[in-house]
C-alpha cells in the first residue's frame, strides 16, 4: 500500500458508512445532512441518486462533507487500499463540496 506523510483523522472518524448512526433505510438527503453534522465523508456505491443529491447540496450553497463513489466494478482490494490511503493522507475538510470516484488513479 502507498503511504504519505499526512496525518489523517482515522478511518472511523473520517468515513461515514450507511449503517452508522442508525441511518440504514434513511433517504439520501438525510444521510448527506448527517455526514455534514458529524464531519464525515460519505462512502457509497449509490451513483444513481446519492451523487445527484450531493451535487444539489453544493449547487444550493449547502455544506457537503464530501462523497466518494466506489463503483461496483472496482475490485474489493483496490477499494480498500484507496479508502485507507484517503483516510490516512487526507486533511480535515479537504473533500468538502466534492464528489470523487474510486479508484482515483
Amino acid at each position: 500500500m502507498m503511504s504519505c506523510g499526512g496525518s489523517g483523522g482515522g478511518t472511523r472518524r473520517w468515513i461515514l458508512f450507511g449503517q452508522d448512526g442508525g441511518l440504514s433505510g434513511a433517504d439520501d438527503p438525510a444521510i448527506l445532512e448527517w455526514a455534514v453534522q458529524t464531519g464525515r465523508v460519505l462512502l457509497t456505491h449509490d451513483v444513481a441518486t446519492m451523487t445527484r443529491y450531493a451535487y444539489d447540496r453544493v449547487r444550493e450553497g449547502k455544506p457537503m462533507a464530501g462523497v466518494f463513489e466506489v463503483g461496483r466494478h472496482v475490485p474489493v482490494g483496490v477499494a480498500i487500499e484507496e479508502i485507507l490511503l484517503l483516510a490516512e493522507c487526507s486533511l480535515e475538510g479537504e473533500w468538502e463540496g466534492q464528489v470523487r470516484y474510486l479508484p482515483l488513479r
